[in-house]
């Protein structure tokens, strides 16, 4: 009886010890078939494929422009990426810029169907009293919207900034909150609004590199906006109301954006201009006159003009590589780019390189647009751009014995 039970028993383990053992060589089998399927991790530094333009102008970038401002800055609007800049991140009253935000979010309720165009807006006793620049609204009249952004952006009223913010927001505290979440929201983390006209108090401030972004967003959010910012001058209530940025005369390029000018700020301005296919944003803060803004904000335009370059690098899509999935209805995905990449650069020849930050698998669910990891493109060891990669695809988790299986083979896989 004990003879059979053992004989029994070893019976048992010798059929278990033969599934086991067949069980690594068809695991084997999966194994090798996932390992060479897996992409392999980008190397850190890979030259960009020979089908990208050339860098090959021979021209030597000179040394930025030193400014007579308190801060500047030269942006590249499609990339974001910061050309030049001196002391971008310091604290300092934006002055009517500040109403830059209040035209953005009014484009923002606009874009959303919450504040059309030809919405009547109420002229308060409190629009009408407030001083400084003026778009000569009278109290207790009725005025468009589209003839609000005019005298907001155009003549820079804060009487019509403040009927706005009233409409908007019920009051120009509460408009003030609007603005200070709308600046975190955009990335403006140096920025905070006491009121929607930027007359001084000690705690409404803001940077060149926020109003940078603030501006990027204007252009890139709202093009069908962008006329509004290029306009010379209007007409209300049979008052002719230029525009006060002097480069809109000047040169054929710049189409905005807005100046800005009290005691303590000094004289104030963000631009923007477009050669070709490059876009510009340049702020500066804190110059001496009106004439004094326009020249040294057309110094950082021509910098950039005349020595960054954009480039297209790279088509939206998959790049080489796909990316193993554990535990989905798919082994792999396509990983790639949303859109189009472009970067500025200064010219010369330099060679681009670029640096891949991807897992080499990821664990289901996955969703289409999820960000996985990054690509940096560096021009020597300068980082120029970095741009996020994402996942093209939805994948969606597996069942019970999928994940069971792929739990199984990612065991091995690490053993390994």
């Amino acid at each position: 009886m004990n003879k059979s039970a053992s004989s029994v028993r070893r019976s048992r383990v010798w059929v278990l010890a033969a599934m086991l053992g067949m069980t690594p060589v068809m695991a084997g089998s999966s194994l090798l078939a996932h390992a060479e399927d897996a992409p392999a991790v980008p190397q850190s530094q890979q030259s960009l494929p020979p089908n990208l333009p050339p860098l090959n102008l021979a021209t030597a970038v000179p040394a930025p422009p030193q400014l007579a401002a308190t801060s500047w800055l030269l942006m590249d609007a499609r990339t974001g990426q910061v050309l030049i800049e001196h002391d971008s991140h310091k604290r300092v009253p934006p002055a009517s810029l500040t109403k830059l935000m209040t035209a953005y979010i009014a484009e923002y309720r606009t874009a959303q169907g919450q504040l059309p165009e030809e919405t009547p807006v109420l002229v308060s006793e409190h629009a009408w009293r407030t001083g400084g620049s003026r778009m000569f609204l009278r109290v207790g009249t009725t005025v468009p919207v589209s003839e609000l952004m005019k005298g907001i952006v155009i003549q820079s009223g804060n009487d019509a900034s403040v009927a706005m913010a009233e409409h908007i927001s019920g009051s120009e505290d509460t408009f003030a909150a609007l603005m200070n979440s709308m600046a975190q929201a955009l990335g403006m983390k140096d920025s905070h609004f006491m009121n929607a006209t930027g007359l001084p108090h000690d705690d409404h401030y803001s940077t060149a590199y926020d109003l940078a972004i603030l501006a990027r967003h204007i252009v890139n959010d709202y093009p069908e906006h962008a006329s509004l910012y290029a306009q010379k001058e209007f007409t209300y209530n049979n008052i002719r109301q230029p525009n006060r940025n002097l480069l809109l005369y000047r040169d054929a390029r710049v189409d905005g954006l807005k100046t800005g000018h009290t005691d303590a700020a000094g004289y104030c301005m963000v631009a923007s201009a477009k050669q070709g296919d490059m876009r510009l944003i340049a702020v500066v803060m804190g110059t001496t006159s009106e004439q004094a803004r326009a020249v040294e904000t057309q110094k950082l335009l021509n910098h950039g003009f005349l020595y960054y370059t954009t480039q297209h690098l790279y088509q939206k899509g998959p790049i080489n590589n796909d990316l193993r999935v554990w535990g989905g209805e798919k082994n792999h995905l396509k990983v790639g780019f949303e859109s189009d990449v472009y970067a500025t650069l200064p010219r010369g020849d330099a060679p681009l390189t670029q640096h891949t930050d991807l897992p080499s698998s990821v664990d289901a669910p996955v969703h289409k647009g999820q960000t996985l990891g990054s690509m940096t493109i560096r021009r020597g060891d300068q980082a120029l751009v970095q741009v996020p990669l994402v996942a093209l695809e939805e994948v969606e988790e597996a069942g019970f014995f999928g994940r069971l299986w792929d739990s199984i083979v990612r065991f091995f896989v690490n053993l390994f």
